[in-house]
């Protein structure tokens, strides 16, 4: 199979696929492709709706979601409704013909032939993304693959860094030099702590994890990725606060600690938040479990990012999918 990303007619096995690139994972991408990917999502933000809906005219957009989504399923749908794409919903339920036996490959293979452009694909199995793109003559994005990756809202959360700090995408290597970034809590869970691992130090963030014990594989951190003891020694310094909430579903067992006792131990309060930079941002992919991985007050004050992290992610989402559907000159003729 011809490597997933690339642009090709068709692969050794004659399956010919659609213009444009997939998005399975963040590590592979050229670090050229991620900054033109977030300087056009900075001019996206900012841009009048009215004057996009020519870029994937005639495309179609299928949300292939096997899990639960609201932020991010709705993103894309926004996300490709401003940029005038048809817009389709499939989801593995009573409603569709899983009701009846048929397996989720059967049912992607069917719908990629009705001639979507693009799948949006989010699935509590890692590496289901990488799998379609050997199956689908569509695109595929990852919008979610169990405990794997989820290399849009890592976008999104590079985005938000950038902006908060007065950094320009076209820095690229170093556009996040010099700051320091906490990932805390669920990191061996989190697909969004893992695309983040990978994208924020290629980006030239200093990147430092914590959490309980359970939550954290040492073992598998990306290397120049720092282990702290506790909270306050990851708060300590950082400019960027990112908290992650307890992936329960994906929990093989009972999780030791209440909501309270977690909250007492690992919780995000304003006397902890202390602790960091002054001018430290706090963000959350979502969703929040209040009272558990951060306090009210820390979510709704002044440093928080959290909503603004939600914005962004339409304007990258507008992008990666002009990307899938082989549309980016289009769109760099509107920005």
């Amino acid at each position: 199979m011809t490597r997933a990303g690339a642009e090709v007619e068709s692969d050794e096995n004659g399956l010919h696929r659609r213009a444009g690139r997939d998005l399975c994972g963040i590590g592979g991408v050229p670090v050229d492709s991620l900054r033109e990917v977030l300087e056009m999502a900075a001019a996206l933000a900012s841009a009048r709706h009215d004057t996009l809906t020519e870029v994937l005219r005639g495309r179609t957009v299928l949300c292939f979601f096997g899990e639960p989504s609201t932020r991010t399923r709705l993103s894309f749908e926004v996300a490709a409704r401003r940029l005038g794409a048809e817009v389709m919903g499939f989801g593995n339920d009573q409603t569709t013909s899983a009701a009846k036996g048929e397996t989720p490959l059967d049912a992607a293979r069917n719908l990629d032939a009705m001639g979507v452009d693009a799948f949006v694909v989010r699935d509590r199995h890692e590496g289901w993304s990488q799998v379609l793109c050997h199956y689908l003559r569509a695109r595929v994005i990852n919008a979610g693959d169990g405990c794997g990756e989820h290399p849009t809202q890592a976008l999104a959360d590079a985005l938000t860094i950038l902006e908060a700090f007065g950094r320009r995408p076209e820095m690229g290597a170093n556009a996040l030099a010099g700051l320091r970034v906490a990932l805390c809590g669920d990191i061996r869970r989190g697909r969004v702590a893992h695309s983040n691992l990978l994208l924020l130090p290629r980006l030239g963030a200093e990147v430092v994890v914590a959490g309980p014990t359970g939550m954290i594989d040492a073992a598998a951190l990306p290397e120049g990725v720092a282990l702290a003891g506790s909270l306050e020694e990851a708060l300590a310094g950082s400019q960027v606060v990112m908290m992650l909430r307890i992936q329960r579903e994906r929990a093989s067992g009972g999780l030791e600690a209440s909501d309270d006792a977690y909250h007492a131990g690992w919780g995000l309060s304003a006397a902890r938040l202390a602790a960091a930079d002054p001018r430290a941002i706090v963000m959350h992919p979502g969703p929040l479990n209040r009272g558990v991985e951060i306090a009210d007050e820390v979510a709704d004050g002044p440093r928080s990012r959290i909503l603004r992290q939600v914005t962004l992610g339409v304007a990258v989402r507008m992008v990666v999918l002009a990307r899938a559907c082989g549309r980016m000159d289009a769109l760099r003729e509107v920005l």
